[in-house]
């Protein structure tokens, strides 16, 4: 009987439902956006370090240094001498030294100068080594060759065999065009990091550009560092930063990025606010709704007593009602979370090559609609009430 009685009454009053729930649905799709993105770019972004465990680079802020090396944002902090990279590449403790140099952009996509060791020897993630589309290849030192991220080709449109000029500085209406011409020999297969964004050539071909100042080179940006041990990440962090010399050496890479979002972690809270604010404004609107409609449902509540339905039963039919607004309103809050996270996730992905998977398990998938429809029944609560004092006779007496 119960049931009948929601659908009976969902039917009847179809318009202020669908209302109803579509605002439950834009809280919910708000909430578990909010908290989908931020849980999972702290682990995506904690656990992308390119297969490298350090970066050396000149005395200034860790997080600019690994924002700058690893991920390819923000300016470099500085240049540090060949000698600095020699230093580090001898250090026993030291796997492996990849050398980069920075500060050109084609179209505002960035280019790196490095070594062929990097997409030869080295795995950007555990069992993951850099590979070629069909028809690439590994540029050469000393050619003017460069390797194209995927994404970076996507977008501009290359394919092995186009050429560019660099340009200087970062900005996308950057300085100078550099007189050198760059044939693309390789585009590398997705990787979902950083590296898909960038316009990778030899080392020496960003040092000894036309135009570029004569101490760059001998001089690098930053070292991508793999480490033997972790313990020797403890003692080069001492041996180069507790002295307070001319380098920083920023290790684990990891911890220093956890630091970025304990920095905007305030955007989270703002925006978690709102979704909660939004959220008791929807349990609000069940309530109005509900309660609104009781007038005109007097009669009809009051037959259906005299007929012999019980007062927890009319209770029942408007708390289920309320129920089923919010079961309703929190179903298609998961269209719009879809909508608006691949959104996020695609601005994220442009901005930084770091792919997240919004629609993998999250908790929140769980309690998120759990808590909006806890609130529509809260907002059922009122107009169950009334409907239960709802008096039989004089409800139903004839009016002279």
């Amino acid at each position: 009987m119960i049931l009948n009685l929601i659908y009976r009454s969902l039917r009847q009053h179809a318009l202020s439902t669908v209302v109803t729930a579509a605002s439950i649905a834009l809280a919910a799709g708000l909430l578990l956006t909010v908290w989908v993105v931020k849980t999972q770019s702290q682990s995506v972004f904690a656990a992308t370090n390119s297969g490298f465990d350090a970066v050396l680079g000149a005395r200034g802020s860790k997080l600019q240094l690994v924002l700058n090396a690893v991920f390819h944002l923000e300016a470099s902090p500085g240049n540090i001498a060949a000698a600095d990279f020699e230093m580090i590449r001898r250090h026993p403790a030291v796997k492996a030294a990849i050398p980069l140099a920075l500060g050109d952009t084609v179209q505002g996509w960035r280019i790196a100068g490095t070594v062929e060791a990097l997409f030869n020897n080295i795995e950007y993630a555990p069992g993951r080594r850099y590979a070629f589309a069909a028809g690439g290849r590994n540029f050469k030192l000393g050619e003017h060759e460069a390797v194209v991220g995927s994404y970076a080709a996507q977008r501009l449109g290359w394919r092995v065999g186009s050429t560019f000029h660099p340009h200087h500085g970062l900005s996308a209406d950057a300085g100078h065009e550099h007189d050198e011409t760059y044939t693309v020999v390789g585009v590398l297969a997705p990787t979902n990091t950083p590296a898909d964004r960038i316009i990778w050539i030899p080392l020496e071909g960003v040092q000894t550009m036309s135009g570029h100042n004569p101490l760059a080179k001998t001089e690098l940006s930053a070292v991508l560092i793999q480490l033997r041990a972790p313990a020797a990440g403890l003692m080069l962090n001492n041996m180069l930063n507790a002295a307070g010399g001319k380098l920083t050496f920023a290790y684990p890479i990891g911890s220093i990025v956890a630091e970025l979002f304990n920095k905007i972690s305030w955007v989270d809270r703002v925006l978690t606010l709102v979704a909660g604010l939004v959220a008791v404004v929807a349990a609000g609107s069940v309530l109005v709704s509900i309660y609104n409609s009781m007038s005109a449902r007097a009669r009809d509540i009051a037959i259906l007593r005299a007929l012999g339905a019980r007062r927890r039963t009319v209770f029942g039919a408007v708390v289920g009602e309320a129920a089923v607004i919010g079961l309703l309103g929190a179903a298609a809050g998961f269209a719009v979370f879809a909508g608006l996270a691949a959104f996020v996730a695609s601005i994220i992905r442009a901005q930084t090559g770091v792919v997240l998977e919004p629609l993998q398990w999250n908790p929140v998938f769980g309690w998120g609609p759990a808590v909006f429809t806890g609130l529509a029944v809260l907002g059922g609560l009122v107009p169950a009430l009334k409907a239960y004092r709802v008096p039989v006779a004089e409800t139903i007496a004839p009016v002279s």
